[in-house]
């Protein structure tokens, strides 16, 4: 692994900058899922954590959005970098269309938007909105009085949407689109990660039909690298 303050790599290379266990986690599941080679870059999104800040000089000029993850070497610009792609499904999107061999997006356009509107709702509601207002409520208020409400309906949001993805789940399918694994399953582990290992929820019995498909996705060969690559486990050796 390479420090963020090295050069941005020409276009055509993907190098993807990441910090472990974050939403960066979902695509970096994809990448060693389609199994072409890449480059990682490690950015801490809390601090120095063997990489830089999100907030420092060198990263917000790669990326201005300050955020991680973002994948060099797709063509074309909005903000930062030449040839730097930022958003998690923009970037599983990406990915998965020009790995089609893969199949991790559908070819078929209807199950394809069931996955566009699966990660897009995951990104915007669970992530953007929930999870931001319990562990980055100043988003949200500058009323120092105020961050306590905001981060307590973080926290009911978070079970709002728990409890409906576990509906969605429970209703007998496979994997989160019907037609097989996608982007979507890699991006619902990273959730049922946070939420079994980051805010101490008892997932098994709040959630077991999400219990059962992150252990089927955990599993999986790209899956186990990624997460030892990162140091991330969710699973103890045996089940649970």
């Amino acid at each position: 692994m390479s420090s963020s303050d090295r050069t941005p790599a020409p276009a055509g290379k993907h190098t993807f900058y990441y910090s472990p266990g974050t939403c960066s986690l979902a695509p970096h599941i994809v990448l060693e899922e389609i199994g072409e080679p890449y480059e990682m870059m490690l950015i801490s999104a809390s601090g120095p954590r063997e990489g830089a800040a999100t907030s420092t000089p060198t990263w917000r000029a790669i990326n201005p959005k300050g955020r991680v993850p973002a994948l060099l070497g797709v063509p074309g610009r909005i903000g930062g970098a030449d040839n730097l792609l930022t958003e998690v499904p923009a970037i599983m999107a990406y990915l998965a269309r020009t790995n089609p061999a893969a199949e991790l997006l559908p070819s078929d356009p209807a199950a394809g938007a069931r996955c566009i509107e699966w990660v897009s709702w995951l990104s915007c509601n669970l992530h953007s909105m929930a999870f931001a207002q319990m562990w980055r409520a100043h988003r949200f208020t500058t009323d120092e009085d105020g961050l306590v409400a905001v981060r307590n309906r973080g926290r009911e949001n978070v079970s709002e949407c728990f409890a409906y993805i576990e509906k969605l789940l429970a209703d007998g399918r496979g994997w989160a689109i019907p037609e097989g694994y996608t982007i979507v399953d890699a991006y619902l582990l990273v959730f049922y990660y946070w939420g079994r290992c980051r805010i101490s929820l008892d997932m098994g019995t709040l959630c077991p039909a999400w219990t059962r498909l992150s252990e089927v996705v955990a599993a999986r060969p790209a899956v186990q690298r990624a997460l030892k690559i990162e140091g991330i486990t969710i699973f103890e050796a045996g089940g649970m």
